[in-house]
């Protein structure tokens, strides 16, 4: 499961293909102490592991115990009271205060409960002698795998997202590194099978493709993850200046020379307008409906973006003015070769009928 998106830039190269990782070797570590906290680690971070493929004449990878962790701070575990796939995060020393505290507050009432909130929930936090805390979450997906299939499916990402880090400022929480790698969605009801955590494209028992639902005919909600770089300011003292904090995206103007103190909230509004013309206006066509409100949250000078207000605002005029058969129509690549586009329009139109037939709204928004 890809959440983190962290290489083992500090691992030492195994011994062998498959062999554990020094990363690896800490959880496995740390097994029988989670398992009494009620969470299991699958079978290749269990002590006395043997790989399932020695002696055979295949790899490792095709095993499902040959499947490492893509992060070096996360692990997936079941919660063994309900076996539940969740996502384990040892909290980094400097940074683990900030991302608890703010976890701790989209968790609790009131902010909880609030429809607004896309704050990945807290389940549960792990306390372990002589190691940072460790925090748990459901397991997610990224945002975008499955791909959008339609402009009405891109809608309601993009709605739920804005209204996500505007819940945040509201309560004067900052981000600072909502980009791609750190917005996700529920697969619940996408995926009720599940799917396997290391290989997201397989099934849960890593024995066939994962199957899955597309948004339209099962909408989702998108939820903001990863608040090690986020802060919460006093409003009493007026618009915060702080030091920049480069996440994911590092091409925010205003994070240039690294030094000089900025206001963190127009940041966050760049992070999100620079998602949208990276992954989508660049790459496929159709997106002209977004193109002046993401020139505007991008450009150079932070003084001159709109707030999340404002942001929130104009998409919903925009979103407005989008005609059905727009928000119904495929989302085609730039350059896309004919053929494929002819194949695809057919196999688009023909399952958009058995929408319409299912009554299947246009925008699909999760209940």
């Amino acid at each position: 499961m890809s959440q983190i998106h962290i290489p083992f830039l500090d691992d030492p190269i195994p011994g062998e293909p498959g062999d554990l990782s020094e990363t690896e070797k800490w959880w496995v570590e740390r097994q029988e102490a989670l398992e009494r906290a009620g969470y299991m680690l699958r079978p290749r971070f269990r002590p006395g592991w043997q790989p399932s493929w020695a002696g055979t004449d295949k790899t490792y990878f095709d095993f499902e115990d040959g499947q490492t962790v893509g992060m070096r701070l996360g692990m997936d575990a079941t919660r063994i009271s309900d076996g539940k796939l969740v996502m384990l995060k040892k909290l980094p020393r400097q940074e683990g205060p900030h991302e608890l505290e703010i976890n701790k507050l989209f968790s609790t009432e009131p902010l909880s409960s609030n429809p607004r909130n896309h704050c990945v929930h807290l389940l549960d936090v792990i306390e372990l002698p002589d190691d940072p805390p460790i925090i748990v979450h459901p397991l997610l997906r990224p945002f975008y795998n499955p791909p959008f299939q339609t402009y009405g499916e891109f809608v309601t990402f993009f709605t739920q997202i804005c209204e996500g880090v505007q819940f945040m400022h509201e309560n004067h929480v900052a981000h600072r590194d909502c980009t791609s790698e750190n917005i996700m969605l529920d697969p619940s009801d996408m995926f009720p099978e599940s799917f396997h955590p290391a290989e997201i494209e397989r099934s849960k028992d890593f024995r066939r493709k994962a199957t899955w639902y597309s948004r339209t005919r099962r909408p989702t909600r998108y939820l903001l993850i990863d608040f090690g770089l986020s802060r919460r300011y006093d409003p009493a003292n007026g618009p915060p200046l702080d030091k920049p904090l480069r996440g994911g995206d590092k091409s925010a103007p205003e994070h240039e020379d690294r030094v000089t103190p900025c206001n963190p909230f127009p940041t966050d509004v760049y992070y999100l307008g620079n998602l949208i013309r990276e992954y989508y206006i660049q790459k496929y066509q159709g997106f002209e409906f977004m193109e002046p409100l993401v020139a505007d949250m991008v450009q150079n000078d932070p003084t001159k973006r709109p707030t999340m207000n404002e942001v929130v605002t104009r998409f919903s005029e925009i979103r407005r003015k989008l005609s059905t058969w727009k928000l119904r129509s495929r989302i085609a690549r730039k350059y896309e070769l004919w053929p494929v586009t002819a194949w695809k329009s057919v196999t688009h139109w023909y399952r958009t009928v058995g929408y319409i037939l299912g009554r299947k709204a246009a925008i699909p928004e999760p209940k």
